[in-house]
């Protein structure tokens, strides 16, 4: 379940990933997965966040709700990549939105 940050609405399908879209980044040598997910209901997006640390316990958390053109922007900018899963992808897509965190 990938709850709305805003109405608690359950934002996947049947238990399939439902994101928009979703980027990957190799951050001091864990795994950073971040998939946005829109709420028609709430014009919001939702990020759920899966960090896969290389020492220690995987985790999951959510931010939002964020807003539609902020949204649209962030997904706009990963659409852009054409491995967006690829935590060790260097192209401009994933390193305007991991900054200087990447690997």
């Amino acid at each position: 379940m990938v709850p709305c940050t805003q109405c608690g609405k359950d934002l996947s399908e049947e238990g399939k990933n439902s994101s928009v879209a979703s980027i990957s980044g190799s951050i001091m040598g864990d795994e950073c997965t971040e998939s946005f997910f829109f709420c028609k209901d709430c014009q919001v997006y939702t990020i759920k966040i899966w960090h896969d640390r290389f020492l220690g316990e995987e985790d999951i958390s959510y931010r939002g709700p964020l807003a539609k053109n902020e949204g649209d922007d962030d997904v706009r900018l990963i659409k852009e990549c054409a491995t967006p899963w690829d935590k060790k992808c260097r192209c401009e897509a994933h390193c305007a939105y991991f900054g200087e965190w990447l690997d």
